[in-house]
């Protein structure tokens, strides 16, 4: 089938986002797991562990169970109405024009800074092998080159992403493996030292207390941003009724191998109190092994981890600030697409501002990784809740006959999600109270009132785009099944 030309996609409607339906359930699966597999896993665990100890473990898995609920609500969303505007679209529909407005432009903040999270930890991969790179350099060096890569066509993207995600997925399986195997059978230089028992001696399971394990809680959230990924590729799947609920069911297996099973294996391999803030702690324990150029190795896969990260931050910033376009919130020529089909206007835009990133590892290279994870976080909490309170919304719509009943439902009914949005009122206290991470309050009530200040300047400017009603008030009861 010949492509749509410029002209014809360019302006495309919401309803009608223009865009190609290319990616297949192969590569929905890999962008799902390779999503959540990041900086905040490879480099953040670093600083989580000499916080909190073996505990950290704990943490997980909590933090996972939370993640577990946000994703079936979401999942109940997605099978209902499968866009590529995604949670805006959501909070536009359910809690009203401006909720949609400010969750549209806070996700795409989020993907921003963690874009520039992501080349701030690929650029202290780079000292491993080059200390006298410039962090800055590097981190400019990698934005240009994904930026390059996410003009192309979003068939070549999925294909990208898939083996980037093939390489971060085979590679901590392999750790995994070879991490047994130094605990069963003893071999390399760890092997006499390696012990389960790491995760209880050294001061115990809880060695700085149960407060510091629950502080983490916070440096944890940020390693599963990137979950909701498959969200943003609702408009762009080949079958996304059938490939998104299957993406989203594998999570608790993709919770319990890459996180808790990793580090497990890691904190049996190296005792908790060698581990560093800003080292990745997988670099650190298997170059204690010992094996020929391991450590190398390991290096560059967290190295691919981030870059992959990156990407797709670059792909869900693009898609996100296009839907805003197209609904008369952000400048309209960001609706345009090229002749592969992509909003190239939207990602042009978001990766100048991802720039900014290099500029603050220009200026605070110790503290850039701190100060963008405490802004993304905070960011990613909202589009979280945002997701959450929806489900619940849309709960109620259907159960009163309103709109029909989820193909996909999630466990447990609105009570548990109110569970979870608790849960994320706890991390969002536990921000204020780390000194090192409060900067990211700071932050967000100076981007509120931006956002404030542009919505009142859109009321005036374009009212139809803003005072419009949520869309289920105007859509016919339809059939459940």
């Amino acid at each position: 089938m010949a492509e749509k030309p410029y002209d014809e996609v360019a302006d495309a409607q919401p309803g009608e986002e223009g865009y190609e339906r290319g990616l297949g359930g192969r590569q929905i699966q890999m962008i799902a797991i390779g999503g959540a597999i990041g900086t905040g896993l490879f480099l953040g665990a670093g600083t989580a562990i000499s916080k909190s100890g073996p505990s950290l473990i704990l943490s997980y898995a909590v933090a996972g169970v939370v993640i577990f609920v946000i994703m079936r609500a979401l999942g109940e969303l997605l099978t209902y109405r499968p866009v590529s505007g995604s949670f805006a679209e959501y909070a536009r529909e359910f809690l009203g024009p401006f909720a949609g407005y400010v969750t549209g432009w806070t996700y795409w903040l989020f993907w921003v800074v963690t874009g520039m999270a992501e080349t701030t930890a690929a650029a202290v991969y780079v000292k491993f092998w080059a200390p006298g790179i410039p962090q800055w350099l590097s981190a400019l060096t990698f934005l240009v080159i994904l930026y390059a890569a996410n003009l192309i066509s979003v068939k070549v993207f999925g294909e990208i992403e898939f083996w980037f995600s093939m390489v971060k997925v085979t590679a901590i399986i392999g750790m995994i493996l070879i991490g047994v195997g130094v605990l069963t059978l003893g071999f390399s230089k760890a092997g006499d030292t390696a012990s389960i028992s790491h995760l209880w001696q050294n001061g115990g399971f809880f060695p700085k207390g149960i407060g510091a394990t629950v502080m983490t809680l916070q440096i944890v959230m940020f390693a599963y941003l990137g979950v909701e990924l498959v969200g943003v590729t609702a408009g762009e799947s080949e079958n996304p009724e059938k490939t998104l609920p299957r993406a989203i069911n594998t999570l608790p297996w993709r919770i319990a191998l890459f996180y808790i099973g990793a580090l497990v294996v890691i904190l049996s391999l190296v005792p908790w109190t060698e581990f560093q803030p800003g080292v990745s702690p997988f670099v650190a324990a298997f170059g204690k092994i010992g094996i020929p150029a391991a450590a190398g190795i390991i290096n560059f896969v967290v190295l691919t981890a981030a870059l992959s990260s990156c990407n797709s931050g670059m792909y869900s910033t693009g898609r996100m600030l296009r839907d805003l376009a197209l609904r008369g919130q952000a400048p309209g020529r960001l609706t345009r697409l090229n002749t592969r089909r992509s909003p190239a206007y939207a990602i042009t835009v978001s990766s100048l501002l991802m720039g900014v990133g290099v500029v603050l590892n220009y200026l605070v290279p110790a503290r850039a990784f701190e100060y963008i994870t405490s802004v993304a976080t905070v960011c990613g909490l909202w589009t979280w809740a945002m997701i959450l309170i929806s489900q619940i919304r849309y709960r109620r719509a259907w159960k009163g006959g309103r709109l029909p009943a989820p193909t996909f439902r999630a466990p447990g009914g609105a009570w548990v999600s109110w569970v979870a949005l608790a849960f994320l009122a706890l991390v969002v206290v536990l921000i204020a109270l780390d000194e090192d991470n409060r900067i990211s309050l700071y932050v967000f009530p100076a981007w509120a009132l931006l956002l404030v200040i542009g919505y009142r300047f859109l009321e005036r400017r374009n009212p139809q785009a803003v005072l419009g009603s949520p869309d289920h008030e105007h859509l016919p009861v339809r059939d459940a099944g």
